[in-house]
């Protein structure tokens, strides 16, 4: 007999080990002969990492594809892995040494300390892998691969040589997000911008040749600016050329405060006539907008900082020269040489101010992008770095997506992909870090550079270039991690080799990703894709929501609403989370997490374990030889026709990502269909004497329940291969495991006995809810009076007589020409059901009560709706306050409208 409650946290471990030990999830595992390929490959998680709410739901969603195509018979594998996070995972190492007062990498040295990643790794990393365990993830284990493994590492080593042979990798010196702190170059996913109260300094530039007087705004041009620091890097102001106001100065120069370089005033549309003066100071190399004015200009590139973001001017070539040698200038080189970016916006200040070039300051709240990993505000900053033109590798990957070769679901993200492909910028792939893939690039004494796969090969290059053997040194810089993750759906099978796991699993047939890896991930695993195997990497990307608060604010630590999916399955159970995760996944909709909800749906996965142990109790186990097309109950015709109907609404909602509708109609045939109705409908037959109907309702229960684990077991995989295992039957055993098993293709379908069955569930669930929205007391019998009944009702009224008094609490059933007074109607087919209230309820304290609610509900109405057309509150409001109050108005007037029905019915 199954135990009288499931035990998530016993059973879950269990089945992990006996899928593990069958080897389930092994590539091709359960697939049937000649099989089509499905493949997928894991958003790769950082080793660093540890299992949060958007990896749950994204290998929830990932496993139920994976599970589904597996039971079709489908050639699958989930190919598994992790990145090597090279910030990350440098920062985790360092800071292990600084706490165990071990010396530091630099003291250690490159080699030594790449050392101790790998040993961190082995012994620490990775450790996401067994939380997805956890989860149930069921890829092929087996499998697994690291962005730094041998094969990996040759494969980006192929690449980067290759591209680089052909055009496509270039060294140039441009602007990219610098980390002082952490002292490279970072991604735009690696910046975030925070809200800072800080100022908006207004300066005075004087034109040249005009006697500068703080007093006539003749004598200067008004620019403003958040980083005052950035002036002495100054090589031009924009103005734009529609602007009147400024058309006689274009081409002219100002005179840059306190250093006295002469620098022109040009015209550009990036000068917007209506923002502040209409004139904008342009600093090439330290803003990425200035940086294109400049090109488009002509103007120079004056990097005015360290790497360390400290001010350099002492021994500064850029900034000194066109400069005279003065005193003046000299005090200024003296007082700000060496100091730190924001002490010297501090000193910039007070110094323009002494001078008369300080117009005005402003408090300015504003975004400054931050290193999510260092912490602080990042710099535009002009280095020489690697870049792959990504302009040229971008045309294939549009075209691949407009001619439908891969497909983005939902369709609207298909925008923002060719938004970024079509204005796409060249991609700085080089990192001044020790940990990554090491740029294969080796320099000659005098700068050149020879890019090869290996030193030897390397040094005969140089060798054929100088005319005799020198001396290299290794590019330092290691590579981005997204560059090795742009291979990954064809590294991971074997390339450069060409291996039958290539050969049989690309291009895969999904990426399960979330839309903020459009452009950092998905755009260029299309583009190396497309270049290296010309062929797509995948021919569907689903792109999931975020996973937010029940509020929808989004989770951060700041906000304290981060939810631990591993605190939520040691609660409540995988099956329950993933369920939920599923059921609220619909298409372009955020989730809105509420622990509640998982609390809902364990429920669910009571509900059907007790179902399962109530059949047990009742005889019913499987017998091989029922037919569905052999049943002679309507009421198991009913639910085999039920069946077939949820399941093609489960296949359909899986194969169409539509995953919120497969788990909801799963949620209702297994719920209210098959648990709420058919079993209640089944007691009678359990507990009569007609032995042929108790052996049909037995077998065909237990035919119900093998269907139902099977559409299930994507969800619910955990309690669905325990319940599958436990009802092989008395000391028998399934021929496969359910993750296994055949999915259900099914054509069972009786109309007649559907539209009967169904006919009587509404009925009942009819005069339920009315009782239950007029306080009709459970124990309280009432009559039931029909109108307008057609011959089919009447015949369904005497078959079903007996079920409907005891399902609805009724206790006489008669027809009738007109409704009693005072009684509830509810409306099945073409007949009318009545219910006079006056013999159950007290109708006077039921309307004053009524009467009541609907004051208390219509005061709450209007006190939201006050709230929600004050425009300050829905301006200032953060957005997850302002739709929770959206939302408690729609529950409310809902609220309303049953309330405004009951009156009626009390008043009738």
């Amino acid at each position: 007999m199954l135990e009288k409650t499931y035990d998530a946290a016993a059973t879950e471990p269990k089945i992990a080990e006996l899928w593990e030990k069958a080897g389930a999830f092994k590539a091709g595992a359960g697939a049937k002969p000649g099989a089509d390929p499905f493949s997928i490959v894991i958003p790769p998680p950082n080793v660093t990492g540890s299992l949060h709410m958007g990896h749950a739901l994204n290998n929830t969603i990932q496993d139920i594809l994976t599970r589904f195509e597996r039971m079709r018979g489908k050639n699958v594998v989930w190919q598994p892995g992790m990145d090597h996070a090279g910030i990350a995972t440098q920062m985790v190492v360092e800071r292990q040494l600084m706490e165990r007062q071990e010396p530091n990498r630099h003291v250690m040295g490159r080699e030594k300390f790449i050392e101790r990643i790998w040993q961190w790794k082995d012994e620490s990393g990775g450790m996401i892998a067994n939380q997805l365990r956890r989860l149930g993830a069921s890829c092929d284990w087996s499998r697994e691969r690291f962005t730094m493994d041998e094969g990996l590492s040759k494969a980006v080593l192929e690449v980067f040589v290759t591209l680089y042979k052909q055009g496509l990798i270039y060294k140039d010196k441009r602007l990219v997000n610098w980390d002082p702190k952490l002292l490279t170059a970072i991604s735009d996913i690696e910046v975030e911008s925070r809200e800072v109260k800080g100022h908006l300094w207004h300066f005075r530039y004087p034109l040249e040749n005009v006697p500068f007087d703080p007093e006539n705004p003749h004598t200067y041009i008004v620019v403003a600016t958040t980083r005052p620091e950035t002036m002495l890097g100054d090589t031009g102001v924009a103005v734009n050329p529609d602007d009147p106001r400024y058309h006689a100065l274009v081409g002219n120069n100002v005179v840059l405060p306190l250093v006295g370089r002469h620098i022109p005033i040009v015209a550009d549309d990036y000068a917007d006539p209506e923002a502040g003066s209409g004139a904008v100071k342009i600093t090439p190399a330290h803003d990425f907008n200035d940086f294109e004015v400049g090109k488009r200009n002509d103007l120079r590139q004056i990097n005015i900082l360290t790497v360390e973001a400290d001010i350099t001017l002492k021994d500064n070539k850029d900034f000194l020269e066109g400069l005279e040698s003065s005193s003046h200038l000299d005090k200024l080189i003296h007082d700000l040489d060496g100091l730190d970016r924001f002490t010297a916006r501090k000193r910039i200040v007070e110094m323009m101010e002494e001078g008369g070039y300080l117009e005005k300051i402003e408090d300015h709240t504003h975004a400054v992008p931050h290193g999510d990993r260092g912490g602080v505000p990042i710099e535009p900053f002009l280095t020489d770095q690697w870049y792959v033109n990504a302009a040229e590798l971008a045309k294939p990957a549009i075209a691949a997506v407009r001619d439908g070769r891969t497909k983005i679901i939902p369709e609207n993200w298909e925008k923002t992909y060719f938004g970024w492909m079509e204005n796409i910028q060249p991609w700085c792939i080089s990192r001044q870090l020790w940990w990554g893939h090491q740029i294969p690039a080796w320099y000659g004494p005098d700068g050149a550079y020879f890019v090869e796969r290996s030193e030897e090969e390397a040094q005969a290059a140089a060798r054929a270039h100088y005319g005799a053997d020198v001396a290299l040194t290794r590019d330092s810089d290691v590579l981005d991690t997204w560059f090795s993750s742009a291979l990954w759906p064809f590294s991971t099978f074997g390339w450069p080799e060409k291996t039958p796991e290539l050969a049989a699993y690309y291009p895969t047939s999904v990426l399960v990703t979330g839309f903020d890896l459009i452009f950092f991930w998905i755009a260029r695993m299309m583009m190396m894709g497309l270049h290296f195997m010309d062929e797509v990497p995948f021919h569907t990307v689903y792109m999931h929501a975020l996973v937010r608060d029940k509020n929808g604010a989004k989770m951060s630590k700041s906000k304290g609403n981060v939810i631990d999916p591993l605190e939520l399955i040691d609660e409540y159970g995988a099956d329950a989370l993933r369920f939920t995760l599923a059921i609220m996944a619909a298409q372009g909709r955020d989730v809105k997490l509420d622990p509640a909800r998982i609390a809902g749906y364990r429920n669910f996965g009571t509900k059907l374990w007790n179902a399962t142990r109530f059949a047990e109790m009742n005889g019913v186990a499987r017998d091989e030889g029922f037919e569905p097309a052999n049943a002679k109950l309507a009421v198991n015709s009913w639910i085999l026709t039920e069946l077939t109907r949820a399941t093609r609404a489960v296949t359909e909602g899986i194969a169409s990502y539509r995953f919120n509708e497969a788990a909801g109609a799963a949620y209702k045939f297994v719920w209210n269909q098959f648990c709420d109705w058919y079993l209640e409908l089944l007691k009678p037959i359990f507990m009569g004497e007609d032995e042929a109907a108790k052996k049909e309702a037995q077998a065909c229960a237990a035919y119900c329940l093998d269907e139902i684990y099977k559409l299930l077991h994507p969800f619910m995989p955990f309690m669905t291969e325990e319940l599958w295992a436990h009802t092989a039957g008395e000391g028998k055993t399934r021929p496969t495991l359910l993750a296994h098993a055949e999915w259900p293709v099914l054509d069972f379908a009786d109309e007649t006995a559907a539209a009967d069955l169904n006919w009587l569930i509404d009925l009942v669930t009819g005069i339920r809810s009315v009782r239950s929205e007029m306080n009709v007391p459970p124990s309280a019998l009432a009559p039931l009076i029909v109108l307008g009944a057609n011959d089919t009702t009447k015949d369904r009224l005497t078959r079903h007589e007996a079920a409907i008094k005891r399902l609805a609490r009724v206790d006489a059933i008669t027809l009738a020409p007109e409704a009693p007074k005072a009684s509830a109607q509810i409306v099945i087919g073409e007949a009318t059901a009545c219910l006079p209230l006056g013999s159950l309820i007290d109708l006077k304290a039921e309307a004053a009560r009524l009467a009541k609610e609907a004051g208390k509900i219509a005061g709450e109405i209007e006190r939201i709706e006050k709230k929600l057309s004050n425009e300050k509150f829905v301006a200032n409001a953060r957005e997850d306050v302002v739709e929770a109050e959206r939302e408690k108005l729609a529950e409310l007037r809902e609220a309303a409208e049953k309330i405004a029905t009951a009156q009626k019915r009390v008043g009738g």
